[in-house]
């Protein structure tokens, strides 16, 4: 088996010096979420439901936002991730604004290793798998995980996305899974502009893999849905439709830029 972890050593850097500009960064704008503001879209509120008194496990959490809303709604929350800045300011935002949670940082195919216990609902979001050389690995865990009857959900930037080139000018990059991909990196999609250089490397994840790994461990896909716009404000050469969704100059409702995959762990 190929050894990652020089990947994700430079990765966990990179997410590191992320963070700092993140948590200060209008894009985030974690100042305003503080006073009771949900950070979910509404893809995910209305996919996943209620979550009342349901426990959740949330895979690379980043900093906690989603995680710590997810709470807000009434979950029992857990969040993992590989950067320790991202963790750590994951574990001061809970305890400011007392919203019980638990996070763990480690990479996440070492998550098994330093968490017990099952969860009614496993969730991943927005950039998260491209990250991950392996989906089989992956789908191991989310299947760990989950308890019988429970339930996976995934949003995530759509595979056709990842082709383009950072200017979504020309298609640069393969559909599939072609091995890794390394980039230099200036900036961040939430500031342009921010001070930080980072080398980073990645995964392309046709959704062909995606649902193979996920039924692969027995697991039922309940729905898959793809949506001609992206929630976020995260690439160049956006405009701003009248539903306040973002889509690429161009190729406005011609491409898809997410997807969501809701499955079920047998009984």
């Amino acid at each position: 088996m190929e050894n990652y972890d020089q990947y994700f050593t430079a990765n966990r850097q990179g997410w590191n010096l992320r963070t700092e500009v993140h948590k200060n960064s209008e894009f985030y704008d974690v100042e305003k979420w503080k006073q009771g503001g949900i950070s979910l879209t509404p893809i995910e509120l209305r996919e996943i439901g209620d979550v009342r008194g349901k426990s959740l496990l949330h895979l690379q959490c980043h900093f906690g936002q989603d995680t710590l809303s997810w709470a807000r709604l009434g979950a029992q929350v857990t969040g993992c991730d590989l950067s320790d800045k991202a963790i750590e300011y994951a574990r001061q935002l809970s305890a400011e604004l007392d919203i019980p949670a638990h996070f763990v940082c480690c990479n996440l195919y070492d998550l098994p290793a330093h968490l017990e216990g099952q969860f009614d609902i496993v969730f991943t979001s927005y950039g998260t798998i491209g990250w991950l050389p392996d989906l089989t690995r992956w789908a191991q865990v989310v299947n760990h995980f989950l308890k019988p009857g429970g339930f996976f959900y995934i949003a995530e930037f759509h595979p056709v996305v990842w082709m383009f080139d950072d200017q979504m000018e020309f298609i640069k990059y393969p559909y599939h899974n072609s091995g890794v991909i390394e980039t230099e990196q200036t900036g961040t999609y939430a500031d342009r502009s921010a001070g930080i250089e980072y080398r980073e490397y990645g995964w392309n994840h046709s959704l062909s893999e995606v649902v193979n790994s996920l039924t692969g461990q027995g697991l039922r896909i309940e729905f898959l849905n793809e949506y001609p716009y992206s929630p976020f404000d995260c690439f160049d050469k956006t405009v701003k439709g009248e539903d306040g969704n973002f889509r690429i100059r161009g190729l406005e409702d011609i491409i898809p830029m997410v997807y969501s995959i809701g499955a079920r762990k047998e009984e």
